[in-house]
């Protein structure tokens, strides 16, 4: 049996029971499907996700890709191109495209249920096979031509990759220097030295399609003097997709990385070896960053996902081991050398961790999924031009929580998974220390969770003049007013209130400082020295709502008279929500105080004292 626990359950009680996405099926562009098509693809997604997916996982962390410099080439292990190809002939990789280029008629909600499952097994496998929908991408932006290039990808199952980063250009993009000259035939050729891109060179695919940021000769300095470029692996045949000869864009080293070994790093010279490296112009010049952002904020949720995906079957793995695992006595009988050993769950502190793992992973598998229902609304096209703008708001506010405190909070609960298991979890006997390895990426590409809080305060909130904040937190309110939870969730409502007030606190106060800023131009540093607390605090408020609508839903099922076999189900769902209103939104108060209290002392130490 494979590494992968999953969760179908939670998975369509989101969609069924929370979302009701199924009011969306079978209509408009999602005539083709249904709730029955959707729990179709959910189950035979969970049998190749505990089974043949998962069996590469580890494998291929023991026996990572390897390079040959001779031929700028990576190789993968067999056994991660056998699950490839599975994941490629079952069309898995139609599920995110739009109906005209071929995809599954199934809505952004049911997308992202699914790659959790695929994320979960085995991150890498779903990373290789994003050439479809930088396809997409493409195809919304560039020429006639080039949607047949985009047809191509598609077609012949083409891996792409986006390459922004540079040695001296990471989280500051605008700084990037490799340039593009143009050529008489309208092509391309660029030159330079590009870092960390994901996917650049690997065995598992006949042609790689690099969408490139490049500076254009003449072009002004930071990100509005950036355009997008397509530079393939091999040339290609515009009318038939027959591959030609080697293009100049080599592979020059695969990083040597703490984890998610299957997935090759790479350093990508272009133009460096006496080959040029030809790229061709997509859409109008200098409008690079625009259209890469558009595989950027895919890139972001992609990565919350796995994150969150990774705490899940690591939680899972833990509670299992927990049942399991019998040692010591009970606590009240701890003095009784003569009691009964009992399993480690029976200890207070064990169930206290398990049951904060358990509120991380299901309160942040809620805010995915609260995230893709306005990307379900701008999938469909329902509403009026108002609410589809607000839905695109709603999506852009939260992308930066599902990122930014899914990775977070994933890595920092699932060092709580391998604590469970004890000294257990730092072999290699178990998946866990496995998890921590691979998910420590997730808060560090795609933009770091200081750079996810910064975009999240000033362009999410200050720019957009807190339109989407304003409209979340009136769902929030609009949950504290009711009289859901038959009496059940009375405490926690009043909980979920304080914190709504404090976090709101929080921002007034961030706020001030930035105004402040227009005078003394300090007192931006205090902003900077709090955007993470208050992302990290606008998080925990979001799993504390949604867990705590979740449990009103499980309350009113059992009130109906569940079935046996979804009572426990139920049941975990009021306790959890529970815990984390007593155990975790009280917290934010001493945040907001922490807020309130800011100066700039730490600004002021000299660097020779750290």
């Amino acid at each position: 049996m494979g590494h992968y626990k999953s969760n179908v359950r939670d998975l369509e009680f989101n969609l069924f029971e929370v979302f009701n996405v199924q009011e969306r099926l079978g209509k408009g562009v999602l005539a083709e499907s249904d709730e029955e098509t959707a729990r179709g693809v959910l189950a035979e997604l969970n049998r190749l996700a505990t089974g043949p997916l998962a069996e590469s996982f580890a494998e291929a962390d023991r026996n990572p890709p390897t390079y040959d410099p001779k031929t700028f080439s990576a190789k993968l292990p067999e056994s991660f191109k056998k699950a490839y190809q599975l994941m490629w002939d079952g069309d898995w990789w139609r599920l995110g495209l739009s109906d005209d280029l071929g995809g599954l008629g199934l809505p952004p909600t049911v997308q992202w249920a699914a790659a959790e499952l695929m994320l979960g097994a085995n991150p890498p496998l779903f990373m290789y096979m994003s050439g479809p929908n930088m396809a997409q991408v493409l195809f919304r932006n560039g020429t006639d031509e080039q949607k047949r290039w985009a047809q191509f990808m598609i077609d012949r199952g083409w891996g792409a990759t986006m390459v922004l980063t540079e040695p001296d250009a990471g989280s500051d993009v605008g700084a990037g220097r490799t340039k593009a000259v143009q050529q008489e035939d309208g092509s391309w050729h660029l030159d330079g030295v590009k870092r960390f891109i994901t996917s650049g060179e690997h065995d598992l695919t006949e042609n790689i399609i690099h969408l490139v940021l490049a500076r254009p000769e003449g072009g002004g300095p930071g990100t509005k003097g950036l355009s997008m470029f397509v530079v393939p692996k091999f040339h290609f045949d515009s009318e038939t997709g027959e591959l030609g000869e080697r293009n100049g864009a080599f592979v020059t080293n695969i990083e040597h990385k703490m984890g998610i070994k299957a997935s090759t790093t790479c350093e990508l010279s272009l133009g460096q070896h006496d080959t040029p490296a030809k790229g061709w112009l997509v859409g109008e010049v200098h409008n690079g960053i625009a259209q890469m952002f558009q595989v950027i904020e895919y890139a972001r949720m992609m990565v919350g996902t796995k994150a969150i995906a990774t705490l899940s079957t690591g939680y899972l793995n833990a509670l299992s081991y927990a049942k399991d695992r019998v040692q010591g006595a009970d606590l009240t009988q701890m003095l009784d050398k003569t009691a009964p050993r009992v399993a480690i769950t029976a200890h207070p502190d064990v169930r206290r961790s398990l049951m904060l793992q358990k509120a991380y992973a299901e309160g942040l598998r809620a805010v995915y999924m609260y995230t893709a229902t306005f990307q379900d609304q701008a999938w469909t096209g329902e509403g009026d031009e108002e609410s589809l703008k607000l839905a695109e708001r709603v999506n852009d506010l939260l992308l930066p929580i599902v990122k930014g405190v899914g990775s977070e909070r994933a890595y920092e609960q699932l060092a709580q998974s391998l604590q469970t298991l004890g000294g257990s979890g730092f072999l290699q006997d178990y998946p866990i220390e496995q998890y921590i390895r691979d998910s420590k990426i997730d808060s560090l590409y795609e933009g770091t969770t200081a750079i996810q809080s910064m975009d999240f305060f000033f362009r999410k909130i200050v720019r957009d003049k807190g339109q989407a904040l304003t409209y979340v937190a009136g769902e929030i309110t609009t949950f504290l007013e009711s009289e859901g939870g038959n009496g059940r969730l009375k405490e926690g409502r009043q909980l979920l209130k304080q914190a709504l007030e404090d976090v709101q606190g929080m921002l007034g106060t961030l706020i001030g400082y930035l105004t402040a800023a227009q005078n003394e131009p300090a007192s931006l540093y205090k902003v900077g020295q709090h955007s993470v607390r208050f992302l990290m605090a606008v998080g925990d408020l979001l799993i504390g709502w949604l867990l705590q609508r979740q449990a009103e839903i499980a309350i009113a099922r059992l009130d109906e008279g569940a079935a046996e076999k979804d009572k426990a189900f139920y049941e975990g769902k009021v306790a959890v929500a529970t815990f984390f209103a007593k155990n975790v939104l009280p917290e934010l108060s001493a945040g907001r105080k922490i807020v309130e209290a800011a100066d700039n002392g730490l600004m002021e130490i000299d660097e020779s004292a750290f």
